[in-house]
């Protein structure tokens, strides 16, 4: 299994949604655009990306 982890190849800002992408093997498109609906919507996204991109640790390729 793959370790959740920001992704340093297919990032925009920080990394977290390229990453998340990556953990569930879907498009990062798709994972930025709920990302987005969801600081847009609830305030929460904007804390849990702020969050995840001081915890998650940096991949290692």
């Amino acid at each position: 299994m793959k370790k959740l982890a920001k992704s340093s190849r297919n990032k925009v800002l920080c990394g977290v949604c390229g990453g998340f992408a990556d953990y569930l093997n879907i498009d990062p498109t798709v994972v930025r655009i709920l990302w987005a609906l969801l600081s847009c919507f609830f305030f929460i996204g904007v804390v849990a990306y702020i969050v995840a991109a001081i915890v998650m640790p940096f991949d290692n390729e």
